[in-house]
């Protein structure tokens, strides 16, 4: 996910290197099984049949969020690079010439700012560390009305994990998530507008080994409360929407799928807030019958109004 920690090594200052990455791909085998349902794997079947070959290129449509060293008159500068449609919060420390900084700050959506400036001795290093967490810390959830179901109207769906349950929900970032049953392809629409800031969507394996987590396709969108909205294990090459581009209440995004660490086919829902360079999840209820206010329980059904 996009607001985990980030860190880097030590950055000499007589060697400062910005580094582009070159586009890959891996081959996906795409075929249907006994049941007449699409599989797509990194190795074909076992048994004779028709099999399509494809190409899939690696990696994401994340914004860069990063911090950089830069070259100065009298050292070397620190500088928060945040390419994100939304504030982002950055924390570093750092030690050169045997003095030891600290800076802790907002950085305004699609923007820079220089965090510390420090004195680097004559062939002297540079060494820091960074996290930063989507969001303003001084942002509070404040939804205008409850939210809409995240999938197509007039559609019922089953809620398989919803609070109190905590089968797999267990940490601050998850505990207020909402997982829906829906079969792969099925239509995921935004439960709130806002603007889309992240996206990954050319992962196609899904599984419960935890080798698997960091391949969940998924959309997360910024409200106007500064909270954002992940839709996760959405299916292979679904995604409708890029970062940047602003989605209403509503909107179709993406398919779902089971991609990542999932254990069958369903939509993870979760709104997310910076508690201060920490993410944690926040309570939501959805819209009901009549504009009424509903909350979501496990193994009870969910309808989109």
């Amino acid at each position: 996910m996009p607001d985990l920690p980030t860190s880097l090594a030590a950055i000499v200052l007589a060697a400062v290197c910005l580094v582009a990455g070159t586009a890959s791909s891996q081959t996906v085998y795409r075929y249907k099984d006994d049941a007449g349902r699409w599989v797509y794997a990194d190795r074909p079947p076992a048994s004779p049949q028709r099999v399509e070959t494809l190409a899939i290129p690696v990696g994401t449509a994340s914004p860069r969020i990063e911090v950089q060293a830069r070259s100065a008159r009298d050292g070397v500068e620190l500088v928060a690079v945040n390419e994100c449609a939304c504030p982002v919060e950055f924390s570093i420390q750092a030690a050169a010439g045997g003095r030891e900084q600290s800076a802790r700050d907002v950085v305004a959506p699609r923007s820079e700012q220089t965090l510390l400036a420090l004195r680097v001795p004559a062939g002297g290093q540079v060494r820091f560390d960074y996290r930063y967490v989507i969001g303003d810390p001084s942002a509070s959830h404040a939804p205008p009305s409850p939210y809409r179901a995240p999938f197509a109207p007039a559609t019922s769906r089953i809620v398989t994990q919803a609070p109190p349950d905590a089968y797999t929900h267990r940490d601050a970032v998850s505990r207020h998530a909402i997982d829906i049953a829906m079969p792969v392809g099925s239509a995921v629409h935004a439960a709130r507008e806002g603007i889309v800031i992240n996206v990954a969507h050319r992962y196609f394996r899904g599984g419960t080994q935890q080798a698997l987590l960091e391949e969940a396709n998924f959309v997360q969108i910024v409200h106007d409360d500064g909270t954002s909205a992940v839709y996760a294990h959405l299916q292979l090459d679904s995604v409708r929407v890029r970062p940047g581009q602003r989605v209403e209440r509503g909107e179709y995004i993406a398919n779902s799928g089971s991609t990542g660490f999932s254990s069958g086919p369903h939509l993870h829902f979760v709104v997310l807030r910076n508690a201060g360079l920490r993410s944690e999840s926040v309570p939501v209820s959805f819209a009901g019958p009549g504009g009424a206010s509903v909350t979501a329980r496990s193994g009870q059904p969910l309808t989109a109004y």
